[in-house]
């Protein structure tokens, strides 16, 4: 059987198979966000980055303050 949203077998029965290991997929989606939003989203973007001294990216800033929200 075909999928018709993956559009292979070989897709569908990969996906089946690694359920249990796919738990973050992501969806590139193109948004336009307002000035102070982004300028939130950087500020807390950058503080991450001084607390963590590692890279933290703007995609995962975003859907963390998402998740909070829409709890």
């Amino acid at each position: 059987m075909i999928d018709p949203i993956f559009g292979t077998f070989h897709k569908v029965l990969y996906c089946k198979i690694h359920k249990n290991f796919m738990i973050n997929m992501s969806k590139r989606v193109t948004i336009m966000i307002d000035e102070d939003l982004d300028k939130k989203l950087r500020l807390r973007q950058a503080k991450l980055i001084q607390q963590e001294q590692t890279s933290y990216s703007y995609s995962k800033v975003l859907n963390e303050s998402l998740r909070k929200v829409l709890k």
